[in-house]
Order: C-alpha cells, then structure tokens, then sequence
C-alpha cells in the first residue's frame, strides 16, 4: 500500500489505522474546537468539518466557507489534529488548499475531471469520495486524474451506493475494499455515517468495515446532533463515538494494526 504522508507527524501505512472524526459543517467557533479537543481527548488526530456544503436543497445550510476554514484551523492549533475539508469547484479550490491538510473531493465530484486535473497539480493528500453512482472501476479511473502530476498521496473513500434498497441512505459497499486492494495500491477509508442515514446504523456499518480491512473510518461527531445545521440524524454524539472508537480499537488490535 502506497505510505500516504498527511503531515509531518502522521502518515498511513499497512500497519495503521487512520480515524477521521467530527462534525459534518462547522457551525461556529465554539461548536468546532469544542468537538475537536474532545476528538483529541479519544485519540483521534483528523478533524473533519465542511465549509463549503453541496447541498441537495438549495435552502439547506451551505456552510460558512472561507470562516468555516478559519475555524477549522483555529481547531488545529488548539489541538495539534490535522483537517480534512471537501473543496466543491476550481474557483474555491486555493482558499481550501491554504487551510487545509487534506483536500477531500466529495462523491458529486467523483467525476468532475476538471476539478480532479487542477487538484493533481497540488502536492497534498486528497481523499477521494466514491459517486453514489460509479463503479470501482470507474472510482480507479478518478484516481488516475489525480495522480496524473506525480501526486500518490491519494485515498479512497466508500461512501455507500445507490441501489434498489432504500431501508438506508445509501448501500456500503464493503466488497469494494477487498477490490481496491487487489486493484490498487491506494488505502481505503469507510465512511459509514451517509450509507447508515441515521446514528444507530452507523456503528455497525464502521465495524464491518474494519474488519472487512478498510485502512481508516471517517465518521460524522456532533456536540449535540439534534441542533446540527446538516445530517442530523447521522451523526453520533460523542459518547457514542468512544465507545465506537473503543471497539474499533479492539478489531484492529486482533488485525495487527494501531490506530491514528
């Protein structure tokens, strides 16, 4: 697997576990840190949180953008953690790539090949998001635009698919590790909070996921999920993370792995 260097102080290898945590957009300074230096506290070392937010509904909450970045670094330096934060087009591209660490291009996305080419030049860790509607194959094509520059610091992310079944979200698929694996020498990160829809789904969803040998989890963390500003239902408190952490630590302890 392809070591991806995040920071000077992390980097994802065969024999790690990477844990992104927190909440799906920033709010405000004191909902973001707050979460932050409880994610800390667990042993989390990602922070992620949107600014810029591609909404279904254009009436929804569409982030706060350049202030929701300021926010999240103002996380960083009280925490020392790392940020993830997803850029939507070209134009918003540099203001995210100042702030953040890694540069997560959203599922939306997984196909806008000028999007990808323009963030193949950038010399950060990109997370990938899988389409609700693409194949593997296909996510492994996006890749190849990205990487099209000399940039391998490149994950994939799992995100659930749309299929016939609408008793969740979406559908995780879980194959899919096992086959970016054998295809690619990209680690695979599950993000079990979209496919699950709903908090008491995505627990479950995230330790099928580790056990099946995804390399990382990133999952949604609320202060308080029933006053956040988007996908409330599926994000966890933070309580209800440790104890997901906990368990998460116990599956990758009996696959050789340590968690960061």
């Amino acid at each position: 697997m392809v070591n991806v260097k995040i920071n000077d102080e992390i980097s994802l290898t065969d024999e790690r576990f990477l844990m992104i945590a927190g909440p799906c957009s920033v709010e405000d300074e004191e909902q973001i840190v707050g979460v932050a230096k409880e994610l800390r506290k667990i042993g989390v070392n990602v922070l992620r949180g949107g600014a810029f937010k591609p909404r279904t509904c254009p009436d929804s909450f569409q982030g706060l953008g350049e202030e929701g970045l300021k926010l999240l670094a103002k996380a960083r330096e009280v925490t020392g953690m790392a940020i993830i934060t997803e850029v939507m087009d070209i134009e918003e591209l540099p203001v995210v790539e100042k702030y953040s660490d890694i540069i997560q291009i959203g599922s939306r996305n997984s196909q806008n090949f000028s999007l990808l080419k323009r963030v193949s030049r950038e010399k950060k860790p990109v997370l990938l998001k899988r389409g609700f509607g693409n194949t593997v194959d296909e996510l492994i094509a996006s890749s190849k635009y990205l990487s099209m520059n000399g940039n391998h610091n490149i994950m994939f992310s799992e995100r659930g698919i749309r299929t016939f079944e609408q008793s969740t979200r979406f559908t995780l698929d879980i194959s899919a590790i096992p086959v970016l694996h054998e295809k690619t020498d990209y680690p695979v990160i599950i993000d079990p909070s979209h496919p699950a829809g709903v908090n008491r789904y995505v627990e479950p969803l995230a330790l099928g996921g580790t056990a099946a040998g995804a390399d990382g989890l990133m999952i949604e963390v609320h202060p308080d999920p029933s006053k956040a500003l988007s996908d409330a239902a599926q994000q966890l408190t933070v309580p209800q993370f440790r104890e997901l952490y906990t368990k998460v630590q116990r599956i990758n302890t009996v696959l050789g792995k340590t968690m960061i």
